[in-house]
């Protein structure tokens, strides 16, 4: 039998998706992650935003086009949410949530043969739920070290839906790590929230160490300010991890930082943002910025505008701020739409200028590149900073390369 996952959302859901996978084909299906004709469907939501709510029930139709008679099973962080959105639908078998992925999928498996209930919905999960085993990848490796947050921001549900913070133990990652570096040359450290790992009297920090000897690039997913101290950047130096933080922001102005109930203020983050260039001179530091806040003033606005020129951004995540039921923000006075969708578009325009400038600062430098694609002998890959970069490295390779000129979205390389 043929089954699809399809995840939906950030890392952490398509780390998940890939366990599932190995599970089915452990169990005998032959899988695939792509919306295709199959005769069952694990559908992983996302529920970040009101759009990702809206994209993650469209893409319940969408894959039924493939097979009216499928066996759909829906999970994650927007079935957490809505449950009943998706019950109410008769072309949904089964419905979960957050905790228990893997046993939903099993007893979804066990019980699509017969009649049975729909609806396999859990409380969340109070300890890290370490069952997880992904399938192997031929380029970067992703290792989950951490779900669920603590900071409840007054515009994010996740708290809510994923729960609070958990860790994985420092062993249970180390051996992934180990395994993963057989067949990956690159590995990536993810959760809900990196920065809030915690284990056993051991934070990020120490777990960095940890994974000193591991024979592999490695890097940290999305990091909090707060986190970043001198201790952490000689660890990540020290123990080959890349020139790449992504920073979350979120609001250049203080003002809208306390609304949004971030505990930094724009001084404490450009700070750490001078830290890492301190330790990491070639850094990319990538952000993510929310336009059109409740409340937020055109002031504020063109505050946090100043905010990313000073943090001279490689690149801007931008989201125009979408309302969600049950946060604090929603309960504020919302700006129309239109001066939100405005805001982002100048957002947009300003980091499409910082992530130019930050690639001619790199022209004429000597990087190392990870080949992840190849076609027609070109490949494409990353540097530890995280530039794109088309080379005839092949697929798979790891190699030097001069960055010579800007090509697409990237840069265009020569092997040395």
């Amino acid at each position: 039998m043929k089954a699809v996952v399809f995840s939906l959302g950030c890392k952490v859901n398509a780390y998940e998706g890939q366990a599932i996978i190995n599970l089915l084909e452990r169990m005998g299906y032959e899988v695939s992650d792509k919306p295709e004709a199959a005769d069952v469907y694990i559908l992983n939501t996302c529920s970040v935003t009101a759009e990702a709510d809206k994209k993650s029930r469209q893409a319940v139709e969408r894959l039924k086009k493939f097979n009216r008679d499928a066996k759909i099973l829906v999970l994650g962080c927007s079935s957490q949410n809505s449950p009943e959105r998706y019950l109410c639908n008769d072309t949904v078998t089964a419905v979960s949530g957050v905790g228990g992925k893997i046993e939903a999928v099993k007893r979804f498996i066990d019980e699509i043969s017969k009649k049975a209930e729909r609806f396999y919905g859990t409380g969340l999960p109070g300890i890290y739920e370490d069952n997880l085993s992904p399938a192997a990848t031929k380029t970067r490796g992703y290792i989950k070290i951490q779900d669920g947050c603590d900071n409840f921001c007054s515009y994010c549900r996740i708290p809510y839906l994923r729960g609070r913070s958990r860790s994985r133990k420092v062993d249970s990652i180390v051996r992934e790590a180990q395994e993963v570096a057989t067949h990956s040359k690159e590995i990536i450290l993810t959760g809900i929230n990196v920065s809030d790992y915690y284990s056993s009297g051991s934070g990020l920090t120490e777990l960095v160490y940890a994974l000193k000897d591991i024979p592999a690039r490695k890097r940290l997913s999305s990091l909090e300010c707060e986190v970043v101290d001198e201790r952490l950047l000689v660890a990540l130096k020290e123990c080959g991890f890349c020139d790449h933080f992504h920073l979350s922001l979120q609001s250049g102005s203080d003002a809208v930082l306390k609304r949004m109930n971030r505990h930094y203020t724009v001084e404490e983050y450009l700070e750490k943002v001078e830290l890492i260039y301190k330790h990491f001179p070639e850094a990319a530091i990538t952000t993510d910025m929310i336009a059109g806040f409740p409340t937020e003033t055109e002031e504020d606005h063109i505050i946090g505008m100043e905010t990313a020129r000073k943090a001279k951004f490689a690149a801007i995540h931008v989201f125009p701020y979408s309302e969600r039921e049950g946060t604090t923000a929603a309960k504020l006075p919302q700006l129309e739409k239109a001066i939100r969708s405005h805001r982002a578009a100048q957002l947009i325009k300003l980091g499409t200028e910082l992530k130019n400038n930050f690639i001619k600062k790199n022209i004429g430098r000597v990087a190392e590149v990870y080949a992840e694609t190849e076609e027609n002998g070109i490949s494409e890959g990353f540097t530890t900073n995280y530039i794109k970069i088309y080379s005839p490295l092949k697929a798979g390779e790891m190699g030097k390369v001069k960055l010579v000129e800007p090509y697409l979205d990237g840069i265009k390389g020569e092997l040395v």
